[in-house]
This record gives C-alpha cells, sequence and structure tokens, in this order.
C-alpha cells in the first residue's frame, strides 16, 4: 500500500524552479520541512512557504534520516532537495538504506553531467561515471592507496574509453589533469569542463589538453568530461616473460622466473577485487602481474633493498596500473597499518620469516592464501617449521617443488637447460580456523559498536 505521506527526494538545478515540473513545484511550496545543501535551500528560499523547517545537510548527512522520520512522525510534508538526478551519485539510495523504500518518493531530474554532454555533443550511454568527491588527500601521487579520492578515477582511466567526472572544490579538474599527467596519461585523453551550468556565469571549455588544463583555475562547480584519443592498451596480465622486466644489472636474472611467478599466481586464488601483499618485492614481477589480475584491488609491496625498490619502480612505470603501491623498508614494519590481505607472497623475509608467517596468518582474510618461494633448504625448514607450529590454531600448509628446464641452442639442435629448483609453499586457514577467524572479528566489531563514539 503506498505510503500516504512520503518523504519527496527532488531532483533540482541551478536554474531553480525552471526545469522542475508542475508537480515538483507545487511540493517545493507547500513543504513543511525542508532538507537541502545551504546553497540549494538558498536558491529555492524564495519559494518556500513562511514558516518552512530548513535543515542544511552540509556536513551532517548522516542527520538526515532523522530529520525525514521525525517529520513524518509529526505528519509534516517533508521535501529532500538534491542536485540533479537524486540516483546518479546522490542521496536517494543513502536514503533508501536507511528508510523504508516506501517512505519515499523520488523525482528525477537531469544529471549535471547529461548537461555537460549534451554542451558539447558527446554521446555518453557508454561512458563510466566516477565520482572524485572524496576527502582531500591532495595531490596524485603514484602508487597512492584507495584511500585517495581520486583513486577510482585513476582505476577507471585505464579501463574505459569516456568518463563523465563529479568534482568537489579540492577535487578540480586541474588536479585530475595533473594526475593523468603522472600515470603518463596526458596524451591519452582530450578533455572538457563545464562550470556553473544553468547559471549566468556558465563557461563551457569544450576541447582542453590534459597539460592546458593542468595550468588553468576553474570554478568551484563544475563536471569534467574525458574521452580517449589513443585506444585502450591491451596488455598480457598474466606470464610475462622475464624480459619484460627491468632487473638489476650486473646481476640480471634476481627475478622471480616466469614459470614458478605463473604457479605462485595461481596458488594465491586471487579474485578481481583481492587486496594482495608482496614482501619482498624485488623487481615487483609477481606483485605487478597481481595487480593486473585484480583490477578492482590493490596490491600493497614493501623491498629492503634499495637498489632493488629503484628497478620495481621502474617496472611499475611501465606496466600501467595505479592499483600498486610500493614502500622502501623491512617486513615486518608498517605491516600493522595495511589492510587485512586476501593474499600474500613472501619471496624474501629479510631473516624474520617465523615472525612474518605468524602475523601473516592472523591477518589473513577467510579463504585467503599465503604463498613463499624458498631456493635454500634452511629457509623452507624455518618456514615449515613455523606452519606445523601452528596447525592446532586451523592451519593447513602443503609444499610443491617446481624445477623447470629451458631449451638451449647448441650447434644446429637444442639442449635443455635446468632452472634451479623452487620450493613453493603455500599455507591457508582450514574451515575450523576461517570460523574462529571470523567469530573473533565479529566479537571484535560488536566490542567497538558498543564503545561510545565522537559525534
Amino acid at each position: 500500500m503506498k505510503d500516504p505521506n512520503p518523504c519527496h527526494v527532488i531532483g533540482v538545478l541551478d536554474d531553480g524552479m525552471a526545469s522542475l515540473s508542475a508537480t515538483a513545484g507545487a511540493l517545493i511550496r507547500s513543504a513543511d520541512v525542508v532538507i537541502g545543501g545551504g546553497r540549494t535551500l538558498e536558491l529555492f528560499s524564495p519559494w518556500l512557504k513562511p514558516g518552512a523547517v530548513r535543515h542544511d545537510l552540509t556536513g551532517a548527512l548522516t542527520r538526515v534520516p532523522d530529520w525525514v522520520r521525525a517529520a513524518r512522525e509529526q505528519l509534516q510534508r517533508c521535501i529532500v532537495l538534491a542536485t540533479g538526478d537524486p540516483l546518479c551519485h546522490g542521496i536517494a539510495p543513502y536514503l533508501a538504506q536507511h528508510l523504508c523504500i516506501d517512505a519515499l518518493e523520488i523525482h528525477p531530474n537531469l544529471s549535471t553531467l547529461q548537461l555537460a554532454c549534451a554542451r558539447i555533443g558527446l554521446a555518453w550511454q557508454d561512458a563510466r561515471i566516477v565520482s572524485a568527491h572524496g576527502k582531500d588527500a591532495g595531490e596524485w601521487t603514484r602508487g597512492s592507496t584507495p584511500a585517495h579520492g581520486l583513486y577510482p578515477l585513476a582505476q577507471a582511466l585505464r579501463a574505459h574509453d569516456r568518463l563523465l567526472v563529479l568534482t568537489s572544490p579540492c577535487n578540480s579538474p586541474d588536479r585530475i589533469a595533473r594526475l593523468l599527467l603522472t600515470e603518463g596519461l596526458g596524451d591519452d585523453f582530450q578533455m572538457a569542463v563545464a562550470e556553473r551550468l544553468l547559471q549566468p556565469q556558465e563557461r563551457v571549455l569544450p576541447q582542453l589538453t590534459v597539460a592546458e588544463a593542468a595550468q588553468m583555475a576553474f570554478a568551484d562547480l563544475n563536471v569534467v568530461l574525458l574521452w580517449r584519443q589513443v585506444p585502450v592498451p591491451r596488455p598480457v596480465v598474466f606470464g610475462l616473460p622475464d624480459a619484460a622486466y627491468h632487473q638489476r644489472q650486473p646481476d640480471k636474472g634476481l627475478i622471480t622466473k616466469q614459470e614458478v611467478r605463473a604457479v605462485s599466481l595461481a596458488r594465491l586464488q586471487l579474485r578481481a577485487d583481492s587486496t594482495v601483499w608482496d614482501i619482498g618485492a624485488g623487481s615487483g614481477s609477481v606483485g605487478l602481474e597481481a595487480a593486473r589480475l585484480c583490477p578492482r584491488g590493490h596490491v600493497l609491496a614493501i623491498e629492503k633493498n634499495e637498489a632493488d625498490v629503484a628497478i620495481a619502480r621502474r617496472n611499475h612505470e611501465a606496466f600501467g596500473v595505479s592499483n600498486y603501491s610500493l614502500h622502501h623498508g623491512k617486513a615486518p614494519e608498517g605491516l600493522d597499518r595495511w589492510p587485512a590481505p586476501d593474499a600474500v607472497f613472501i619471496g624474501g623475509s629479510g631473516g624474520e620469516l617465523a615472525s612474518l608467517i605468524g602475523l601473516i596468518l592472523e591477518r589473513l582474510r577467510p579463504q585467503g592464501r599465503l604463498v613463499m618461494n624458498f631456493v635454500t633448504l634452511e629457509n623452507l625448514a624455518t618456514a615449515t617449521a613455523a606452519l606445523q607450529s601452528l596447525q592446532d590454531q586451523g592451519v593447513e600448509w602443503d609444499v610443491l617443488q617446481l624445477q623447470a628446464a629451458r631449451s638451449k641452442p647448441i650447434l644446429h639442435m637444442h639442449r635443455m637447460v635446468a632452472e634451479n629448483p623452487v620450493w613453493i609453499v603455500c599455507a591457508w586457514r582450514g574451515e575450523s580456523g576461517d570460523k574462529r577467524h571470523e567469530a573473533d572479528a565479529d566479537l571484535t566489531a560488536g566490542q567497538a559498536a558498543k564503545e561510545p563514539r565522537d559525534a
């Protein structure tokens, strides 16, 4: 049965009543409680009835459901004014999540992105919409983590031909342009910026180079359109030849070889959104291939050798991925600040192997995998002893020995030359260990929920 007094979520634009239907206009004029951003409330102030209660949601999004509930309980007519289409990166999904969906009636409008596309004649049905409304994390740097407000855009740039970007005062068009330059994509995209749409000061810049935009200043109210001038690359994502990587000279060959890398990545059981740790990254070969295999995930790598860090950075730059962060340091330092992993690869441990194994298996998410490569009997013995001591905690493990042989020319024929044998150790929590791990996490979360929080 339809709710007799729903909260009306109305999409509005900066031309005020001009682009609204008669029904939406009547709802605004008759509302007892009006919720919206400060600028929107001011824009529609002339049409609000005397005595209407106004709530500014700027910086107070979590209070909106309570304001709506209170108005409905008092049988007041309540509206929420949302910019553009309330269902396109707008407030409507948030309200639907926190209120009964039957308590809402949504009145859509044009998105500012649609208007911008119309201004320059850009078809948008196959474009990717990205919000850059995240908190101000400063300028984008190569290797930034998912906590950065521009991270979703950095990932989308690698996969799509057309992008429509909702900006913010901090994540502005010039900062977005500098992101493209940092990621080596400055020549790949054309850019347009539409400012103050439907206002007297409207300005549309239909064809900007990325380099031009990076040096410009823009009005706070704007949207960005990006479209490719060169096709999206189609790189090999798995099993690259060793020669595809920069390697340290004159010690060329200090790299996880192709055959071992392929089996190790397979044993990590990666998913598209996996969070991966690469401990002892070396040249970065395993972590960088993992980044391509996990386009919606992120790889965090650490390497203690400064020369290897420099090589890994060169490989990162050449690889064309934005979901990879490289740290210069010695594990386990700093790992406590990393997000819990779905998969961990250890290529080198710097003498901290036993403690690292315990720490990783404690942090590993349910159904996660720890994979380690060893070429010495001593490290293999240390790893298996550490894993054996954890079996009563539900840890299971196995060992695979891999020895490949590659063909080499000899006169007019070929012979096989053996590579060094490598032990691939894989560890995971059994079903009982996973359930205990989940229960511990639920208990911790429950205790945190009961603690008082700063509003």
